[in-house]
């Protein structure tokens, strides 16, 4: 399903199930290989995107844990444009509060998902670099 949805992307259509998505670029903190993941994406002004590391119950996803691994080689790529280097910020407090309600408000499924899970779900802010 990955390599679907990052082809896709990459062929300029960066949407599913009514959410802008990106290819979020990693690199396995045990293996070292590169990793592309589709992402859902929200803004956060002119150049900053906001992303959930949402996804099962009980841990963070592995594409969380490898960008918090190896910040300085991450990157996104949005449909049809080339990847760009980012830097990764978790986000909290007040700061992921008034995120959080950006993101419910414009996909309420993620407070939906959110309610299921006893762990509080990252919100990550990247900005180029």
């Amino acid at each position: 399903m990955n390599a679907r949805m990052n082809r896709k992307i990459r062929g300029g259509r960066g949407t599913f199930m009514g959410m802008d998505v990106l290819i979020l670029h990693t690199v396995g903190r045990r293996s070292g290989q590169t990793r592309q993941t589709p992402v859902a994406w929200f803004a956060d002004g002119e150049d900053a995107w906001l992303v959930v590391a949402s996804g099962g119950t009980t841990r963070h996803p592995d594409w969380h844990l490898n960008l918090l691994a190896g910040p300085d080689r991450a990157s996104v790529e949005l449909p049809g444009a080339p990847a760009v280097p980012v830097t990764p910020r978790v986000l909290d407090g007040a700061e992921r509060a008034r995120a959080w309600q950006r993101i419910a408000a414009a996909q309420p499924r993620y407070d939906k998902y959110q309610r299921k899970t006893d762990r509080e779900y990252p919100v990550v802010r990247l900005t180029p670099r």
